[in-house]
């Protein structure tokens, strides 16, 4: 007695499938309105999104003198060690120069400088189109002002109508991608913009500026170093580690004459950037099938919810 009502109350609780979807066709009208209202609003919204380009440069890391000034150091008896023990910081190769010039390149600090020395303030930030006829961008007149030139966006709670620098840099970041393949090495830095110019542009600009910057670094670090051992030089009265150090010296001549002379002097392109003649985003298709799918799932859950549940409440 204790299975047959155990069975009874199983069937009870199983969904019939006629039942189901004789709901669901009886709901066919309000189905295929609501999923028709979340296709025009999926089209529309497609429509409104304005298009974006990727340009994208192939490069490499330099390589540079081995495993860097250590390694010629190494073959001069070891002089990397006491190099070391001097207390003169003489790098290391073009592979780790390579990983913090990435790290650097995506820096808050790298970005706002760059932004500044190009005046691309207003193209970050305030840009929403492309014009592809006039070749000319659009801006956001609620943002900024083209024709007197100033910010006059309502700014949030604490800041003023330019925005901050960090602001910049947040939007400047969703813009730019840099990723390396595990297999080959290579890295990929990448700009999608709504101009496909300009975002060509800034990923020419973006290498030119790392490697002046990772240049730079370079050269001051070695003249620190250079400076150092010449004031090292005075200080001692042993012959021996005055020999010493001026072949540190030697050495760290011949780097910095290196780095003056690699304008690539940690990335070298490998495949320069084109202007992207395709679309990047947005995919309005997907958008568009991704809307229809919504709007049929809501409206048969609303349906099933409304005649299961009412219909479980009136019994």
């Amino acid at each position: 007695m204790e299975n047959h009502n155990q069975v009874a109350q199983f069937h009870d609780d199983e969904i019939d499938l006629r039942e189901l979807f004789s709901v669901l066709w009886a709901a066919k009208k309000l189905i295929v309105a609501v999923t028709a209202v979340f296709a025009v609003v999926s089209i529309i919204y497609a429509l409104s999104v304005p298009n974006q380009y990727k340009a994208t440069a192939l490069l490499t890391p330099a390589q540079q003198d081995g495993a860097g000034l250590s390694g010629a150091l190494g073959k001069l008896g070891g002089l990397g060690g006491l190099a070391s023990l001097a207390g003169v910081d003489i790098g290391g190769g073009g592979g780790g120069e390579a990983q913090i010039a990435q790290e650097i390149l995506l820096s808050w600090g790298f970005v706002e400088k760059f932004i500044e020395e190009n005046d691309i303030a207003v193209e970050v930030f305030a840009a929403d189109g492309w014009n592809k006829e006039k070749n000319q961008l659009s801006i956001d007149n609620d943002l900024y002002d083209i024709n007197e030139n100033r910010w006059v966006r309502n700014p949030p709670s604490g800041k003023t109508a330019n925005p901050t620098s960090w602001e910049l840099y947040e939007e400047f970041l969703e813009k730019v991608s840099i990723s390396t393949d595990k297999k080959t090495g290579l890295i990929s830095l990448s700009v999608e913009y709504f101009s496909p110019y300009i975002a060509k542009q800034w990923v020419e600009q973006l290498v030119v500026a790392i490697n002046q910057h990772m240049q730079q670094r370079k050269l001051q670090m070695v003249n620190t170093n250079i400076e150092y051992l010449e004031a090292q030089i005075l200080k001692t009265p042993i012959a021996g580690m005055k020999e010493v150090f001026y072949t540190i010296i030697e050495e760290q001549v011949k780097s910095k004459m290196l780095a003056e002379a690699s304008p690539e002097y940690v990335f070298v392109t490998v495949s320069p950037a084109m202007v992207p003649e395709v679309k990047s985003q947005p995919k309005r298709a997907l958008i568009c099938i991704l809307g229809v799918l919504l709007g049929a799932m809501l409206s048969v859950a609303f349906v099933l919810i409304r005649y299961y549940g009412f219909s479980k409440e009136s019994h």
